[in-house]
């Protein structure tokens, strides 16, 4: 599978978008939904450096076990939350990180770059040697394509339900469900963010 560094590109900045926003909007949102929020912006920034191509910025060797660190702290902190979807992403996150040191990643081939800049690399990837472990990589992508389906179709009536009180000429609270709408379109970008890496990876 090939990958152009454009492609790579488009992922840090869908990722980091994603991420932003949602740190940025993070104290309009309800209490009880504030650290979710956050959390989620942290995870799509890491996603965004994951993604960057390695033909323009070559991480250190450390750099998947850093990775690994970092979301494995994240996924047990989801874990004692109890919020199981942002647990599944960070695990996701920790399980590309780790296949970059395996045989068939990025990191555990003689000259290739590391992280999921490989996808630079992907060209001389082989279908006998993929990165990770095939049925881990088909459960992750059939999760997030029912995951990015589901919640896109859930905002198409929740838009409809926003557009009601401003026509019936309604106060429309800041930070209120617009904000809520939002930030259910960035989980959905990180979806589709998360789906196109397991694709490269």
């Amino acid at each position: 599978m090939h990958a152009p560094p454009l492609v790579g590109w488009l992922l840090v900045l869908l990722c980091a978008g994603a991420g932003a926003y949602c740190l940025a909007r993070a104290g309009g949102v309800p209490p009880a939904q504030r650290a979710a929020a956050r959390a989620e912006g942290v995870m799509a920034l890491g996603m965004a450096v994951m993604a960057v191509p390695a033909s323009v910025v070559a991480p250190p060797p450390w750099s998947p076990w850093l990775f690994t660190a970092v979301f494995g702290a994240a996924a047990a902190v989801a874990l004692v939350r109890r919020h199981l979807h942002h647990a599944v992403g960070a695990l996701a996150m920790v399980y590309m990180a780790l296949a970059m040191v395996g045989p068939g990643g990025p990191a555990g081939r003689p000259g290739a770059g590391h992280g999921m800049a490989g996808m630079d690399h992907l060209g001389s990837m082989t279908h006998s040697a993929p990165g990770g472990v095939p049925l881990v990589t088909a459960l992750l992508l059939a999760y997030y394509t029912v995951y990015v389906i589901g919640a896109g179709v859930r905002l198409v009536p929740a838009a409809g339900a926003a557009d009601g009180p401003a026509v019936a000429g309604a106060p429309v609270v800041a930070g209120g469900a617009g904000t809520a709408d939002v930030l259910r379109a960035c989980r959905v970008a990180m979806g589709i963010g998360m789906l196109a890496m397991l694709l490269m990876m």
